[in-house]
């Protein structure tokens, strides 16, 4: 994530900066900036994901500064840094997605940092990226992938959830239908096969006579970040996983 911090007062930009990389893993690209108008010089081209913003500032203040990043990235998450609560208001109008009164500290930090507006998507090296928090989801490079019939789509989140445990045809007989249907599963792992090789990743589902399963190492997926300890897979979960479907139980 790129994360902008802008405060004019040198003193009150380095306690800032401090508690937010105590509140993000370090390999996050930070910016800090005691002038908020060499800040948007810098960063008008390339969009930041998270902008702590002071209010109080000369020639481009907070709330402009923060219009400004939103023609860039419109979802980018501001969060005002500032002692004067008169702003409170403005920002809010803004869709601002945090507001945080001086003197900073860790505590205060990471509670907005919880609370984003716009929860900052994962970064993606693989084949196919899979969203589990919420609705189940499958894209690739972006794009959602199409699935020509629901249960197809609902078997491969299946295997997502197994993550990569082998599944065989009565286990997914049970789960899908919970009645005898096997002989439909040669159409379902058909259109997987299908939809994946669409998008170039056909080797992420693997099938082996009567069982099948993914290859979670070609796969970035919120869920799986979650259980590593990913901070920013941690803040995405909002108690909903695979909503769409009623054998989907979480654990973290």
């Amino acid at each position: 994530m790129r994360i902008l911090l802008v405060d004019d007062e040198e003193l009150q930009l380095l306690r800032l900066t401090e508690a937010v990389k105590k509140a993000l893993p370090a390999d996050n690209v930070f910016l800090s900036y005691a002038n908020p108008v060499l800040a948007w010089e810098e960063n008008k081209e390339t969009p930041v994901d998270i902008a702590f913003l002071d209010i109080n500032m000369p020639v481009i203040n907070g709330i402009l500064l923060a219009k400004k990043l939103k023609t860039v990235n419109p979802q980018v998450n501001v969060i005002f840094v500032t002692a004067y609560n008169e702003y409170a208001l403005d920002a809010y109008k803004l869709h601002a997605s945090g507001y945080v009164t001086k003197p900073v500290n860790l505590e205060k930090i990471q509670e907005e940092l919880d609370g984003l507006r716009y929860p900052v998507e994962l970064k993606s090296t693989k084949k196919l990226q899979v969203k589990c928090f919420g609705n189940f989801e499958v894209f690739s490079g972006g794009v959602p992938v199409k699935f020509s019939r629901k249960k197809s789509k609902e078997l491969f989140a299946y295997l997502i959830d197994r993550e990569g445990a082998a599944v065989n045809v009565n286990e997914l007989n049970a789960i899908l239908w919970e009645e005898d249907k096997k002989s439909y599963f040669r159409n379902l792992i058909a259109d997987i096969q299908a939809s994946l090789k669409a998008v170039d990743a056909e080797d992420v589902f693997i099938k082996r006579r009567n069982e099948c399963f993914v290859d979670v190492n070609k796969i970035d997926c919120d869920a799986y970040e979650y259980r590593k300890d990913n901070p920013d897979a941690i803040r995405m979960y909002r108690g909903e996983y695979m909503a769409q479907y009623s054998w989907a139980i979480f654990e973290g």
